[in-house]
């Protein structure tokens, strides 16, 4: 059977429970990182869960998913200021999405129903 897409979501500042919501309704499993600082500790969490995205949200919408890269060699962008960027950039290869903040349901849902698409 189809694996469920997992999606790792870390906020500077500890939310993202909206983003997780819009996951979950487009059929994903988030794994939602707890507390302030969780965008820096996304790649540590995608490696152990074998997630197959995630979406880091912080001012500049770059430091953990910088991190991420540097630590783990993902392919990120950052710096994205839209879900139509998102998606983009998902579709471009990117496995770490980096946003300013935007802890909206559409975002998450969105990503992952475009991730389910490309997955096939």
């Amino acid at each position: 059977m189809d694996q469920k897409v997992k999606v790792v979501i870390g906020d500077r500042l500890g939310k993202g429970q909206k983003v997780a919501k819009g996951v979950e309704q487009a059929g994903g499993i988030p794994i939602l990182i707890p507390g302030v600082g969780a965008d820096m500790k996304i790649g540590d969490v995608m490696n152990k869960e074998g997630a197959d995205f995630g979406i880091s949200f912080c001012g500049s919408g770059g430091a953990g998913a910088l991190n991420a890269k540097t630590k783990y060699g993902y392919k990120v962008e950052y710096g994205l200021r839209s879900i139509d960027a998102g998606v983009t950039a998902l579709r471009a290869g990117n496995k770490v999405v980096g946003f300013g903040f935007m802890d909206i349901e559409e975002l998450g849902k969105r990503l992952t129903e475009t991730y389910i698409k490309m997955r096939g």
